[in-house]
């Protein structure tokens, strides 16, 4: 497809469930909702090798994206064999290939909590700020005044319940994938993966923040080159879709002693 194609959000025969997710995504995620989805899913429980975790999304379809409904897993083998290709560094391809990986909380999630195959609003689309005014730059921002946190007076505008240039990295975000995968690895003893892809990881979801301009007053020194990391990713999370699959087995003989290299032997615990 060509690029104005892709995040089109206004026609296809998947907007209905995109849309729907997002309508329920943006009525359930408060700063109440995140602080127990915290609490209750990174208790790093689960162990799995790195394969045991893509194999798990062979049968998750994201209800959030409106470019692909193929499993998940087949989005992860793009995405990396497309930075493969391009000659990115081999952790920026590992990168590629487990950024989705904390989807795989549907295995132990639950309907209640958005986080099961058939409830995916606490797993999947594009992420936002809770505690503070929710921007015009989401999408559907007509489901923003859904959110019973936007009529809290703490938490209706611009700043919220932060300070200015406070950082992102300190500010609550909804909960999501990103967020879970990121604190997964970040308390896995044998993670060996650069700064800049840990920042992949964590805020590839959030485009009303490094693509639509949202939360400049949260910024500090440090967003500008977060964003471009996460700019320069989102590229091949973005563009490789299409409709072609790949063999995860045939894959592995490449990718893991990249998987090892950065990541070790051990099971990673989600």
């Amino acid at each position: 497809m060509e690029k104005t194609q892709f995040r089109n959000y206004e026609t296809g025969h998947l907007l209905p469930a995109v849309r729907e997710n997002y309508r329920k995504m943006r009525q359930n995620q408060t700063v109440a909702y995140v602080r127990r989805m915290q609490a209750k899913y990174l208790t790093f429980d689960h162990p799995m090798t790195i394969r045991q975790a893509l194999e798990g999304l062979n049968d998750f379809v994201d209800l959030s994206d409106p470019d692909m409904d193929l499993p998940n897993v087949q989005h992860l083998l793009q995405a990396a064999e497309g930075a493969r290709r391009a000659g990115k560094p081999d952790w920026f391809q590992l990168v590629a290939l487990i950024h989705d990986l904390g989807k795989v909380m549907y295995l132990w999630g639950c309907d209640e909590d958005g986080t099961s195959l058939k409830e995916q609003w606490g797993l999947v689309g594009d992420i936002f700020l809770v505690g503070c005014q929710l921007p015009q730059g989401v999408v559907f921002p007509e489901f923003n005044e859904l959110n019973p946190d936007m009529e809290n007076p703490d938490y209706f505008t611009p700043l919220g319940m932060y300070e200015a240039n406070c950082g992102i990295d300190n500010c609550l975000k909804a909960w999501g994938h990103d967020e879970y995968l990121f604190q997964v690895l970040s308390h896995h003893p044998e993670n060996r993966i650069p700064e800049a892809g840990m920042i992949m990881v964590r805020y590839h979801s959030f485009y009303p923040w490094h693509s639509h301009g949202a939360y400049s007053l949260l910024d500090d020194d440090r967003d500008e080159q977060y964003k471009e990391w996460v700019r320069e990713f989102n590229l091949f999370d973005l563009y490789t879709k299409a409709p072609v699959t790949y063999n995860l087995d045939q894959l592995m003989e490449y990718y893991q002693p990249i998987i090892e290299k950065y990541l070790g032997k051990a099971p990673v615990y989600f």
